[in-house]
């Protein structure tokens, strides 16, 4: 006959509540930071700050892609870059806000700013190369946003979720642009073409 094997017991959620308590009524004025926080602090302000430099030079390019976009395709494409640049600034909002909440100062000095932000600030002349330096920009902020997020893990998951939130949105972004460029670079070559053709005739 043979024995079945013991459950193992569920796990339960214990909490010495009375610690907490005290834990919380220390260092009252470091705000959001308690003494359960795993992170490097310092570290990841800096690391946050840079990923806020990379959201205002992303503002910054689409804005100009924004009001400079020229041709056949630039109004629809221009609201695009226009969308995207508000949603950038609410990206470095939100991270902003989380700096402040650990104790950090948010780095806006313009001074240095293109090289603490992991994206370039590439202008671009022709529509393509404006959506192509977008696509490029927003590719480079998946892969370091992803790396951010790996070194948080669940040191600090508040400011991984605020980064996970961001990454998501930057993918969307990639996605748009990639669509954008593919069917205008058609569109482009079809009208290179015709031109040839009439060139010829």
């Amino acid at each position: 006959m043979t024995t079945k094997p013991t459950p193992k017991p569920k796990p339960t959620f214990v909490a010495d509540i009375e610690e907490m308590r005290k834990r919380a009524r220390q260092h009252i004025l470091d705000g959001a930071v308690t003494g359960g926080y795993k992170g490097d602090r310092h570290t990841v302000i800096k690391v946050l700050n840079e990923a806020l430099a990379t959201e205002i030079v992303c503002v910054l390019r689409y804005k100009r892609h924004h009001y400079t976009a020229k041709g056949i395709h630039s109004q629809a494409v221009a609201e695009e870059f226009l969308e995207h640049a508000n949603e950038e600034q609410g990206h470095a909002d939100r991270i902003a806000e989380r700096i402040v909440q650990l104790d950090g100062d948010p780095d806006l000095n313009p001074e240095g700013l293109a090289s603490r932000s992991h994206s370039q600030y590439v202008e671009g002349d022709t529509l393509v190369e404006m959506i192509r330096e977008d696509l490029i920009a927003e590719r480079i902020a998946i892969e370091s946003y992803s790396e951010i997020i790996r070194y948080l893990g669940d040191n600090d998951p508040t400011s991984r979720r605020l980064m996970e939130d961001i990454l998501a949105n930057e993918e969307e972004h990639a996605e748009e642009m990639k669509t954008l460029l593919e069917s205008i670079g058609e569109d482009e070559k079809r009208d290179e073409k015709k031109t040839e053709r009439k060139a010829a005739s």
